[in-house]
């Protein structure tokens, strides 16, 4: 099962794993009143071996598609548009179809026992329905969370918790597009990937903000994922990761976040499509302990490409998608300019790690191919450790990001076969004024330095200049020609002026050879 499954079905109702009655009854945990409540029943479950739950499936469940999924919808009143005081919904997510892990939720002041009433189910998928008393408790897959996000009046999503311990949500005026995880596990090693589950759901408290908790468990550990959310321009979730683990992790993933990436002008790309541009997100952003902003734009890779940013004391990064623009993807039912950025801002000191990036090759845009997150240095030993971050959900753009003194930005990195002698790749970066209007300043003593890198002996023709049809952008253009044995390189451009300053966050980007093995 690919990342992207888990995520397809999330904004449709879906009815799907039951378990039998006597186990359903036998796992039903106590409510989880409070957050203390939900880091005791984490640290409690650390304490025994991990014990899955079962995933048996009755009739009609049993073999539910996409679209038979999305045939089963919430019902208003029971499921649906449950009140969580002046300012929240939910929505209960039935399980099914990819869905079929059991969540417990609880919400203040509603019943959350699973009935085939709660739920209206399409005739054309479901004749006759199930009917009430016939199934077991089998539990829920998800909750959707609404908010009056965009207009008053109008409930609009603004978060979803559904499939392993799988979140994502909007800001104003944005689409779903990438998520983020409670906890990754082996992401990008040589062993399958451990995905976390969710188990138990819990509303604590509501007002114009809603704080709930995620109670999360795994074969290696057990978690508590504690989060206040507050909807708005930026959508901002307070998070606290309480993981308890029953046995030497050093492959964890911390504040985990997901997207895809198939294809834009930086290329190459073996993907024949007739949008300029298609992906959730375009760049991996790092604000390091050291000071630098680091820009590494993404890739759909030939071959499977880990990256890892050491770091200590890491100030924040992110997924961001910066094209804002319809025309540089021209999808109007994709909407890929209206994704939303996603941004980690560790709260305390994280000590030493690295920020770590896997891209994954995808042929479409179907499959989740970007994850980036924080892996400690030091292994995670049996006992607790704690994370606390804030996680920003924005509005495309560069607008996002938290402000720094850069006067550009490398808002967009193409690149093609150098057209003369056809050896080597012609990389084009263009920089926009970071305020985002005409600057007038002249930036023709700028120095390019590509550092002292292995690949730096196989760049030529290093050049910046204006762009004379937008006013107050600047072009870097050079050429890496790579001997024949060489597979991959890591490209490394720091813009200067005279004085030593950086004039832009540090571009970076991995070099590989592309499918067929040309440059």
């Amino acid at each position: 099962m690919n990342r992207r499954d888990f995520l397809n079905g999330v904004c449709a109702a879906a009815l799907g794993p039951v378990l039998s009655s006597s186990a359903a009854l036998a796992e039903a945990p106590a409510p989880l009143p409070d957050p203390q409540a939900m880091i005791d029943a984490a640290r409690h479950l650390a304490a025994s071996p991990y014990a899955p739950r079962p995933q048996v499936l009755n009739p009609p469940f049993a073999a539910l598609t996409y679209d038979s999924y999305r045939g089963i919808r919430p019902r208003r009143g029971y499921a649906a548009d449950l009140a969580l005081g002046p300012h929240f919904m939910a929505d209960l997510l039935p399980p099914g179809w990819l869905f079929r892990d059991p969540v417990n939720i609880d919400l203040p002041d509603h019943d959350t026992v699973f009935s085939a009433q709660l739920f209206d189910y399409d005739p054309r998928y479901f004749t006759p329905p199930p009917q009430a008393g016939v199934l077991p408790d089998m539990g829920f897959s998800g909750l959707r969370l609404r908010h009056q996000l965009n207009r008053p009046g109008i409930w609009d999503e603004v978060l979803v918790l559904q499939g392993a311990s799988y979140f994502r949500a909007l800001a104003k005026g944005t689409v779903y597009g990438l998520s983020a995880r409670a906890l990754a596990l082996g992401t990008g090693g040589p062993e399958p990937e451990e995905f976390p589950v969710t188990r138990h759901i819990a509303v604590f408290d509501s007002g114009s903000s809603l704080q709930f908790g995620c109670l999360v468990d795994s074969p290696r550990c057990a978690a508590a994922l504690i989060a206040t959310l507050t909807p708005g321009d930026t959508t901002t979730m307070e998070c606290s990761l309480h993981l308890f683990a029953r046995t030497r992790i050093d492959d964890a993933g911390i504040a985990p976040l997901t997207s895809m990436f198939q294809h834009n002008d930086l290329g190459p790309a073996a993907v024949d499509d007739f949008r300029p541009a298609v992906h959730d997100s375009d760049v991996l952003v790092m604000d390091n302990g050291a000071g630098e902003r680091l820009w590494r734009p993404l890739a759909n890779p030939a071959q499977v490409q880990m990256s890892a940013f050491a770091d200590t004391a890491p100030r924040g990064f992110g997924l961001m998608q910066m094209p804002v623009q319809f025309s540089h993807f021209r999808d109007q039912e994709g909407a890929y300019h209206r994704r939303p950025s996603a941004w980690v801002t560790p709260l305390g000191d994280w000590g030493a790690g690295a920020v770590t990036l896997l891209e994954i090759p995808t042929p479409n845009e179907f499959a989740d191919n970007i994850v980036a997150f924080w892996r400690p240095r030091t292994a995670l030993e049996p006992g607790e450790h704690r994370f606390a971050y804030r996680l920003d959900w924005c509005a495309p753009g560069p607008a996002a990001l938290p402000a720094q003194d850069y006067p550009l930005l490398p808002l967009r990195s193409a690149s093609g076969i150098e057209p003369n002698a056809a050896e080597g790749r012609l990389f084009v970066l263009d920089f926009t004024p970071a305020s985002g209007t005409g600057d007038s300043a002249d930036y023709t003593q700028a120095q390019l330095d590509f550092g002292s890198d292995a690949a730096t002996q196989h760049i030529t023709g290093a050049a910046f200049y204006p762009l004379r049809e937008e006013n107050g952008a600047w072009r870097a253009s050079f050429v890496f020609t790579p001997p024949p044995d060489m597979t991959v390189a890591e490209l490394r451009l720091r813009l200067r002026v005279p004085s030593g300053a950086l004039l832009a966050p540090v571009w970076l980007h991995r070099w590989t050879r592309s499918h067929g093995g040309g440059v």
